[in-house]
């Protein structure tokens, strides 16, 4: 709760505070094997081990992840949830102030959600021992973000 508190009150002066753009390299070093954890604009808290493997372990801030898989794309991150008949992608870039990462709707730049980063996954988030599906369609996303469209076999 204390770290919601946090975020909460960091949120208002974002757009006063300076922020330096990650690359997609930087994004993916930061990412790895470590636990995002933050809140939506909108409301909502969201915590995601980003696993070496490409899933992503966790909570997405509405539902526990299921078939969750994330990769970066150029200089963005992008989420893949869910089967590949109903999957929604979500891409987006990702800058860096002092203590906090800001992640910007690929789309329209919006800020989507601002989050820290904890070292490994003191969460211990995990698949349940059920089977993860990361399939090769992560590779071809969709060419729009927050598109709910399928990618082509």
């Amino acid at each position: 709760m204390r770290l919601l508190a946090v975020l909460f009150a960091l949120m208002l002066p974002l757009a006063a505070m300076a922020a330096d753009k990650l690359t997609g390299e930087q994004i993916n070093q930061a990412f790895t094997g470590n636990t995002v954890s933050g809140r939506y604009t909108g409301g909502g808290f969201f915590t995601e081990y980003h696993d070496p493997d490409g899933r992503a372990l966790g909570n997405n801030g509405w539902q526990e992840n299921r078939d969750a898989c994330w990769i970066t794309k150029g200089d963005a991150v992008c989420y893949y949830y869910g089967p590949p008949e109903d999957r929604t992608t979500h891409c987006f870039t990702v800058e860096l102030t002092e203590r906090l990462y800001i992640l910007r709707n690929v789309g329209d730049r919006r800020i989507n959600a601002v989050a820290t980063i904890e070292l490994a996954n003191p969460r211990n988030h995990t698949d349940g021992g059920k089977p993860w599906y990361c399939d090769g369609l992560i590779s071809r996303g969709p060419q729009l973000p927050m598109s709910r469209r399928v990618a082509a076999r």
